[in-house]
């Protein structure tokens, strides 16, 4: 796909405007003075891929490709991968930054210690959607602005869940591994593959990727079912075919397949624990995308080893990036990998657009669409209250 078509129609949707009622609560000036700003990029970095793709634009090398818009007009954009520790490169810049932007994918942790350091900092941008690694209650109470590219890789994510669904039900991965030792062995695949028609799935969730995902599933002929704080327009849950559970404990042991799509607040934190997964379904099958603290670590590890949970894949972990100890790097039944499913090249496009057009309101001093702000005015977004 051609990046001139996909960022036309990403600035279509990431565009429109409105403005969120004033609140009295005092905050540090969000539209930018005269005179050049530093604005600081935390990415993962690429290496020799950086080159691979013209379009891959994510990466700290490439730095959503507006480098020399922003030094053209005489801004300074510093960008690093080095985010960890009192000494990383990060942390030279933190007391004088005016604007930090940051990524899920290789979060860098907006502490609230890091917050009273960054005496200048007014604008924290998150590149694609999901802003749980900054400190939102601090970032509130120091007046600052937090905004997202809300939409950017609903897609993306939606279908690579999709995918870990299809995975884990046909129990693809051990076949794929007997291919790559010489190993043939029908058996030790089939005696726990399944179809995927006429299973359960119920999603912890049905925000915008949790509303394209039942669409996707919708073809596949499951009993799909979902909760969330807010119930579906009538029109959607007809579409879908979904019903809706209010209460979470009643849905989740009537579930074969879960999928987690909830964003990670202080009520979500560690939901999962050893008592909640002792409820499941012996065998359930769980794919989370989410974010990897709604799960208690231990206890996915426990239920996966005894086989309670006959399959985990996801692509979160907790920390970012997963050290290479962490125990869901050995646990039996899982198939997970990297947090990849929200930055494919199209939502990175996607993703880099709205945050320039981010930044050139705030230059201008202009409102960002209202769906954008996490955190404005000291009052966070209705998801992470």
């Amino acid at each position: 796909m051609a990046m001139k078509r996909v960022a036309t129609s990403a600035i279509r949707a990431f565009t429109s405007s409105g403005i969120p009622s004033p609140s009295s609560v005092l905050t540090r000036e969000l539209h930018a003075s005269p005179g050049s700003k530093k604005i600081v990029g935390v990415f993962y970095k690429a290496n020799e891929f950086a080159s691979m793709n013209p379009n891959f634009v994510g990466c700290a090398e490439n730095a959503l490709g507006i480098r020399d818009w922003l030094e053209s007009q005489g801004h300074q954009y510093i960008v690093t991968d080095d985010k960890d520790g009192p000494d990383c490169e990060l942390e030279k810049h933190i007391p004088d930054l005016h604007v930090l932007i940051t990524t899920p994918f290789h979060p860098a942790y907006v502490t609230a210690e890091r917050i009273k350091k960054a005496k200048n900092l007014q604008l924290l941008l998150t590149a694609g959607i999901g802003s749980d690694h900054v400190d939102l209650k601090a970032a509130a109470d120091a007046g600052l602005t937090v905004a997202e590219v809300t939409g950017s890789n609903v897609v993306s994510v939606a279908e690579d869940e999709l995918m870990r669904i299809l995975i884990l039900v046909r129990n693809f991965l051990p076949g794929h591994h007997q291919v790559i030792t010489g190993d043939w062995n029908v058996a030790a695949i089939a005696h726990r593959a399944y179809d995927l028609e006429g299973k359960t799935v119920g999603t912890v969730g049905a925000g915008r990727i949790g509303r394209l995902l039942l669409q996707r599933l919708k073809p596949f002929n499951c009993n799909l079912l979902y909760h969330d704080r807010i119930k579906m327009d009538p029109e959607l849950e007809s579409q879908t075919g979904a019903k809706f559970e209010e209460d979470l404990d009643a849905m989740l042991p009537k579930c074969d397949i879960i999928v987690i799509n909830t964003p990670l607040t202080e009520k979500t934190k560690g939901m999962f624990n050893k008592e909640k997964i002792a409820k499941l379904k012996k065998g359930v099958l769980i794919v989370n995308n989410a974010r990897g603290a709604i799960m208690d670590t231990q206890a996915v590890v426990d239920a996966c080893s005894s086989g309670h949970i006959a399959g985990y894949s996801g692509d979160v972990w907790n920390p970012q990036p997963a050290p290479k100890d962490h125990p869901w790097r050995y646990m039996p039944n899982q198939a997970m990998t990297p947090h990849i499913s929200g930055t494919t090249i199209d939502a990175q496009l996607r993703y880099a657009v709205g945050v320039k057009d981010m930044l050139e309101r705030y230059f201008k001093g202009e409102d960002f669409p209202p769906q954008h702000y996490i955190v404005k005015d000291g009052e966070l977004a209705s998801q992470y209250r």
